[in-house]
């Protein structure tokens, strides 16, 4: 019986455990700016369609520092969420200048 309940237990839990990562995306301001083909910065693949780019993987660093190494690439963005952190007005000022 007590294994039961802890085979349960663990059932139960295992979805918790398989979540999907957190997405990383941007927005940038001048979509023709934005490239061809994949990127890599940090460990980071970055990929675009139109002005919106999205990422998988990468260093574990703070939001406005990844935000910083992007801009430096593929110019000013007017939208940026780093592994579910979105950044503030303030930050995204901070981030294109």
């Amino acid at each position: 019986m007590r294994a039961l309940l802890i085979a349960a237990a663990l059932f139960a839990a295992a979805p918790a455990v398989a979540q999907a990562p957190t997405a990383t995306s941007l927005t940038l301001a001048d979509a023709a700016k934005a490239p061809a083909r994949a990127t890599i910065i940090d460990g980071a693949r970055w990929s675009c369609e139109g002005a919106t780019c999205t990422a998988a993987g990468g260093t574990e660093q703070p939001a406005t520092r990844a935000c910083r190494r992007v801009v430096q690439k593929f110019g000013p963005v007017t939208a940026f969420s780093y592994k579910g952190v979105a950044l503030s007005a303030d930050e995204l000022a901070v981030c294109n200048a």
